[in-house]
């Protein structure tokens, strides 16, 4: 066996009995293992929480947005399809256009304000089947009646079940209600309700097939804009520039961070903290790590003096001290990696945290376990554990022989 790892084990073992480490030891790595853990969970809540609510915000309104200046209407043209289509080239993925009106929803009860979206469920980019949480889409889609998707929030508040009729108000034909022009009066029954998760979404937004919009309303073939979906949606700011470059007035182009900029500087802003927190991980460990081999510097002096005078070189004695300090990091990095994919594991499946959903944008605390934080936490640990070895491993390497058998 190696001569300084003999002795180094040798060290960090209990005096009395070996198969135990030393209670000094213990702490030390109880304090690494849970910096650890807080650290990796810390980080798996955030990408947790950013990995999800992009996801809903996204189901929504899809990566670009395009739609007109002063909310005006845009023909629906497949020449401008066209032309999207070869601007974005091969970062395109889907277009979808979409009809979107302000309106009162009524029921037997009661009533509420609305934005109604009428969209084609041939080409929409929701995915309804994974939020429908009643009903089906494609219900929505027979044409014997008109149908509406709504919300679960806003069918909770109107006191609405599958199956019941609703009826909208909305302006016809964009214009102000007169004699000549009274508004239009819309009925729909209720084929679906879905629940996103997001308060905002949930209460505000009803789907209905948008022929039957332009129909009711008066519009003709128009539309309010194109839902546009990209290959990779980090390069969505940079190609929403492009297109606002590239296409006519009145088109008004908005990538989804723009479009929802509070919410994601939200997300950024709970990055903020992870700097502080890291660093003062860093020093409890640093802390721990020293104050451990400094005392066992301490116990093992007259130790010391007689490995140096035994032939043991500086180099040696740094390394004893060193892998001591390896030793007590790798065993509370382990330990802190498994406690952090434990308790992870037990929130993903039993959802024990949960939150104000309508502060947080969700019901529950999302987590996501990702191998690079997992490795990026333990390797940085792992390092500044050996850093922090080294400052007392010196100081017992200047340790002089003679002084140290007379220490007491």
């Amino acid at each position: 066996m190696h001569f300084p790892f003999f002795v180094s084990k040798k060290y960090i073992a209990h005096k009395g009995d070996k198969k135990f480490i030393s209670l000094i030891s213990m702490i030390t790595i109880i304090g690494i293992s849970l910096g650890v853990a807080i650290l990796i969970i810390t980080l798996s809540i955030l990408d947790g929480f950013e990995k999800t609510i992009t996801e809903k915000v996204i189901n929504f309104n899809s990566h670009i947005k395009i739609t007109s200046f002063g909310n005006r209407n845009l023909d629906e043209s497949d020449e401008n399809v066209f032309k999207i289509k070869n601007l974005l080239g091969e970062n395109f993925k889907d277009i979808s256009p979409f009809l979107s009106k302000l309106a009162i929803i009524k029921s037997k009860t009661s009533s509420e304000g609305i934005t109604l979206l009428g969209i084609k469920t041939d080409s929409c980019n929701i995915d309804f089947d994974q939020i429908l949480i009643k009903g089906n889409i494609q219900e929505f889609e027979n044409k014997l009646s008109p149908k509406i998707i709504l919300g679960a929030k806003l069918a909770e508040k109107l006191f609405i079940k599958l199956g019941d009729s609703v009826t909208i108000f909305s302006l016809s034909n964009d214009k102000i209600p007169s004699q000549e022009n009274p508004p239009g009066i819309l009925q729909f029954i209720v084929s679906g309700i879905y629940q996103s998760g997001m308060k905002e979404y949930d209460d505000v937004y009803a789907y209905v097939d948008i022929n039957v919009l332009r129909k009711e309303l008066n519009l003709g073939e128009v539309i309010s804009g194109y839902n546009i979906q990209i290959k990779d949606v980090s390069a969505a700011d940079s190609l929403s520039m492009y297109l606002q470059e590239e296409l006519s007035y009145p088109h008004y182009v908005r990538s989804i961070f723009s479009l929802h900029r509070n919410i994601f500087t939200w997300l950024d802003l709970q990055k903020k903290p992870i700097p502080i927190i890291l660093g003062l991980i860093i020093i409890v460990a640093i802390f721990n790590i020293v104050g451990t081999i400094l005392i066992n510097v301490l116990e093992k002096t007259k130790e010391i003096g007689i490995l140096k005078s035994l032939g043991s070189t500086k180099r040696q004695i740094i390394s004893i001290f060193t892998l001591q300090g390896a030793f007590l990091g790798f065993v509370g990095i382990v330990i802190g990696n498994v406690l952090a994919i434990l308790l992870s594991s037990l929130q993903m499946r039993y959802e024990i945290i949960s939150i104000p959903e309508s502060v947080y944008y969700l019901s529950k605390v999302p987590i996501d376990i990702s191998l690079f934080n997992y490795m990026l936490i333990s390797g940085l640990a792992f390092v500044l554990c050996l850093a922090a070895s080294f400052i007392p491993s010196f100081i017992a390497a200047q340790v002089k022989p003679v002084s140290a058998m007379k220490f007491d």
